[in-house]
């Protein structure tokens, strides 16, 4: 029976990369462009941000809550860096100030959930609303430009012909992978999306723990908000709206629980692909941007629906 199962999950785990495999192979017979070099890169690139916010978004489901506030903290943080920069602070500094804000107002999230016993869910619909509403009054509602080109390359650079957005995408995705399956602070999220009382009473320490991950959402968010803004060479307002609900599509998707406890980073980023691939594709076939969000939908539904029944 144990085998059966084993055997079971596996096959379960294997879906998404199948979905890529036979998403990839549709679109290659539709469209002549989708295999070429140059869309594919683009692929990666448009990848990246939603890649990124997911890979702190898996962290936060690990442990069984949910952050809805990465888009608005992309938005603040991006108008930040990008007002430091462009009034004359280093772009190293403003980068800098920018990955600590996220970091904070993660914090901010975590201190609620835990300490305010507050449901992560209405927590961070607090913290959404509040960044956005500070987004607009930091850019007036207008957006900031006049970003100096050191910062314009961590957006719209390449490093070996590799755009720098998916090298930095691969390099977050990797920290993650070896936290969650080679260290101890991996252990324990497992271990409180598990079971959190039985992490406590273990002596795993579940605020810190919890407090960590949403910070570690936070500075994600934060780092793909300066790759966005850096690669529109402005920072937007309205950046960020509805980002929330691709990351968790993504992490979903790729096979994470979203009662906790379950999943992995690998199968978050084979999940951001597939969102990817679908609306790149779409865009291809010259699919109306009104039916991609039907598409986009349906599919998130699929992968809740499956989740569930897992």
């Amino acid at each position: 029976m144990q085998d059966k199962l084993r055997i079971t999950e596996r096959v379960r785990g294997l879906g998404p990369g199948l979905a890529v495999i036979l998403m990839g192979l549709a679109l290659s017979l539709l469209s002549d462009e989708f295999l070429t070099v140059s869309n594919l890169l683009n692929l990666l690139r448009q990848v990246s941000i939603n890649a990124i916010i997911a890979c702190g978004m898996t962290l936060v489901i690990l442990t069984g809550g949910i952050d809805l506030s990465v888009g608005s903290v992309l938005a603040i943080t991006g108008a930040v860096m990008a007002g430091l920069a462009s009034g004359g602070v280093p772009w190293p500094l403003a980068l800098l100030a920018s990955l600590a804000l996220g970091g904070a107002l993660g914090l901010f999230n975590g201190v609620v959930i835990t300490r305010g016993k507050v449901a992560p869910f209405v927590a961070t619909l607090a913290t959404m609303a509040v960044a956005r509403g500070l987004t607009l009054v930091y850019t007036g509602g207008r957006p900031i430009t006049g970003l100096p080109d050191g910062l314009r390359s961590l957006g719209t650079g390449y490093v070996w012909r590799i755009p720098t957005p998916v090298i930095v995408m691969f390099l977050v995705f990797a920290l993650v992978h070896i936290m969650l399956n080679h260290t101890p602070i991996g252990r324990f999220i497992y271990a409180v999306g598990s079971n959190e009382e039985a992490a406590r009473f273990a002596g795993i320490p579940v605020r810190r723990v919890t407090l960590l991950t949403y910070v570690l959402t936070g500075v994600a968010s934060a780092l793909a908000g300066a790759i966005l803004t850096a690669r529109l060479n402005s920072a937007q307002p309205t950046a960020g709206s509805g980002f929330e609900l691709d990351a968790i599509a993504a992490v979903v998707i790729g096979g994470t629980s979203l009662s906790g406890g379950q999943g992995s980073v690998i199968g978050t980023a084979v999940g951001a692909l597939i969102i990817g691939i679908l609306k790149n594709g779409l865009n291809l076939l010259g699919v109306s941007s009104f039916y991609q969000q039907v598409a986009q939908g349906a599919v998130i539904l699929l992968a809740v629906l499956m989740d569930r029944r897992k």
